[in-house]
């Protein structure tokens, strides 16, 4: 399943915000959003749609807050289950 990310650096915790659509608006804990920030993004995100990390894969926007990610590990209906859950 291919998502639209947008990353949002914070101090506080890694978290959804929200979800607009196929976007989804992730605090990350970071100070700036770089290489260290998608690594952070990386590991949420497989904990949130509960697969290996590795089945996360940023396809594009590794320097940008807009991201483009690829979630693999789970079948598209249980993804997207995941995804309609998010208010």
């Amino acid at each position: 399943m291919i998502i639209k990310v947008r990353a949002i650096s914070t101090m506080g915790d890694n978290e959804v915000v929200s979800r607009i659509g196929s976007v989804l608006r992730v605090k990350v804990k970071t100070k700036k959003l770089d290489s260290d920030a998608n690594g952070i993004l990386k590991i949420f995100l497989a904990d949130f749609f509960a697969v290996p990390e590795v089945e996360i894969n940023i396809i594009k926007g590794n320097k940008g807050k807009e991201k483009t990610v690829e979630v693999r590990g789970k079948s598209e209906e249980a993804l997207r289950k995941v995804m309609d859950a998010i208010p």
